[in-house]
């Protein structure tokens, strides 16, 4: 039998830039990173938009959670983690399928 080798070598710090750490020249490491966060937040702000419609859909319509949850097509717990826009959760696809059930169709503008 083989044996797999579960060692670990090198651990990467939190506050590290991962693109230095992967090799890259310091400028372009800095360039990359920059990058990276920038489109990470642009994520999360279109995820939190997402959200809040579907906040304000499940004020507006007087719903509990579980209520919500049953129309949606998801569970309470999801409901919950929307109504507490916990972003990381979710993917933009799962919102706006969520969004399309309610009756209020994402469009998307390219540039």
């Amino acid at each position: 039998m083989n044996k797999i080798d579960t060692q670990v070598r090198h651990v990467t710090k939190p506050d590290a830039n991962l693109f230095t750490e992967l090799g890259f020249s310091p400028d372009d490491a800095r360039r990359y990173q920059a990058e990276s966060h920038a489109r990470i937040d642009h994520t999360l702000m279109l995820k939190e938009q997402l959200m809040g419609e579907l906040v304000s859909w499940i004020k507006d319509s007087h719903l509990k959670q579980g209520e919500a949850a049953e129309i949606l097509h998801v569970t309470r717990p999801r409901v919950s983690d929307v109504v507490n826009k916990k972003a990381s959760k979710f993917t933009i696809d799962a919102l706006v399928d969520m969004l399309a059930r309610v009756g209020k169709p994402v469009t998307v503008v390219i540039g």
